[in-house]
């Protein structure tokens, strides 16, 4: 994704994987119009592959060494000038010298064997975790570097609950009623949901004396960064729609079958390296003839899974 030279850079660098045809890719949102692909990468991988580097007037380069890094790190957007790296590996490329004019310019191979990747790539409204690798040719004038970005996935299983989801909403004497969700049968009940995954559930209107419009059921993604007293929350729609139009009556129920695998979610984060968490909210709101809103929340736990 992020990729820069210095100005009037006098060299191409590009950097190659190993099976990146093969591999893999994503698309990750860059900015608001535009998004990128980037090859998957997961925990205990090795990351390895070449680094071509060939000048661009035709005359031979000298320089003070070059250097690969794969890098982890956490980027705070409402604090941009620093960025809180937790992973920094690097191999020495080549030692002081040159690169020759003409030809195929100079190639390096390159390996991270096993490099543990302990947190899933990020991209949301206030942080961004990413990994890159990123090439350092250092010159006595000014350095040149150029990075490419990794997208990582995770297969960490979050604590798993038997227990179904179970939502109340009531005014006394008016309105009382009950959501139950649970998981489709082929995988155990609870609150924990794979990213492919189905909720199913009842609503139960057990004493309705109160004009409901109509309802709606929305999955919210919450994410927080940074820590108090300089603590940010955000949420975000990610759907939204209704599941009741009318009245209903006492006695009434309503069955929900939600598939998450039409949406753009991540897994579940909580408090990665202290510096941000991402959470997911079942919320059902009601809605009466004079506008009034009635609403209940709960969390739901994502984890990922292998894909076939």
């Amino acid at each position: 994704m992020a990729s820069f030279f210095n100005f009037a850079s006098p060299v191409d660098v590009d950097v190659r994987l190993d099976g990146d045809e093969q591999r893999r890719q994503v698309e990750v949102k860059v900015d608001k119009d535009r998004r990128e692909r980037c090859p998957v990468y997961f925990d205990g991988e090795s990351v390895k592959g070449q680094v071509h580097i060939r000048t661009r007037d035709g005359k031979r380069l000298v320089h003070e060494g070059i250097k690969i890094e794969f890098v982890g790190c956490i980027e705070l957007f409402y604090d941009r000038g620093n960025h809180y790296e937790f992973l920094s590996l690097t191999h020495q490329l080549a030692s002081p010298g040159e690169v020759a004019a003409g030809g195929g310019g100079a190639v390096y191979d390159f390996e991270f064997k096993n490099v543990e990747k302990a947190y899933e790539s990020y991209n949301g409204i206030n942080v961004k975790l990413r990994y890159f690798l990123r090439v350092l040719l250092g010159r006595r004038m000014a350095d040149v570097a150029k990075e490419k970005d990794l997208w990582v996935h995770s297969y960490r299983m979050p604590p798993d609950s038997n227990n179904p989801i179970k939502m109340e909403v009531g005014i006394e004497d008016c309105l009382h009623i009950e959501f139950e969700y649970n998981k489709s049968k082929r995988v155990s009940p609870g609150r924990v949901y794979h990213l492919k995954d189905v909720i199913v559930g009842k609503i139960y209107f057990l004493l309705v004396r109160i004009k409901i419009k109509h309802m709606e059921l929305s999955i919210i993604r919450r994410e927080t960064t940074g820590a108090a007293p300089n603590q940010y929350n955000e949420s975000e729609t990610i759907t939204k729609f209704e599941i009741m139009d009318g009245a209903p009556v006492r006695g009434e129920t309503i069955p929900i079958r939600l598939f998450l695998g039409g949406f753009e979610l991540t897994p579940t984060f909580r408090d990665v390296n202290k510096k941000f968490s991402t959470r997911y909210y079942l919320n059902l709101v009601l809605i009466d003839e004079e506008n009034r809103r009635y609403f209940k929340q709960n969390e739901i736990t994502c984890f990922r899974i292998p894909e076939n």
